[in-house]
């Protein structure tokens, strides 16, 4: 049996992919993702959305993880780009221009830290606002409390206007 990190914080990140194998896509990422960023403890279903901020005949497929790691948040944030980019991601989005990708990783929340700099916002900013976020997050960790708004995720996912 593992031993606990007792230095380990608990990130949480929203998985999706659109193009090529999207269970593949998405069942590497979270091997990476334990190989390179800490220990995953908690993996939603899949579920399948629509492209949200844009127009694409591809249809996600969407996931949450818990994952515990001694990263810093910047650090996580580098192991993610990482892995988008081994996996064939070739774009970022900037100023919410979105496009079709192989995968997306998006740190959710890490503990209850709020922190905004130019590169990283936590809690994510948007992730009330998106059911294919909620949904998955909901799933794994109902009782999450989202340390800006104070409103568990189940309640968020309860009472989206996102239906």
């Amino acid at each position: 049996m593992a031993t606990p990190c007792l230095s380990c914080k608990t990130a949480f990140l929203s998985l999706g992919s659109n193009l090529g194998n999207k269970r593949e896509q998405l069942r590497n990422t979270i091997k990476r993702l334990n190989e390179m960023a800490g220990i995953i403890s908690a993996i939603s279903d899949l579920y399948e959305s629509t492209p949200w901020g844009y127009s694409s005949p591809h249809p996600y497929l969407n996931a949450a993880v818990q994952l515990e790691t001694s990263l810093t948040p910047h650090e996580l944030l580098t192991v993610t780009q990482q892995i988008e980019c081994e996996m064939g991601r070739t774009t970022k989005t900037k100023d919410q221009h979105y496009a079709d990708r192989t995968i997306d990783i998006d740190i959710l929340m890490y503990d209850d830290l709020i922190l905004q700099t130019p590169d990283l916002v936590l809690p994510h900013p948007l992730m009330h606002q998106r059911l294919f976020v909620l949904q998955p997050l909901a799933e794994i960790a109902p009782n999450l409390l989202h340390s800006v708004l104070n409103k568990t995720i189940a309640e968020l996912y309860h009472n989206s206007s996102l239906y």
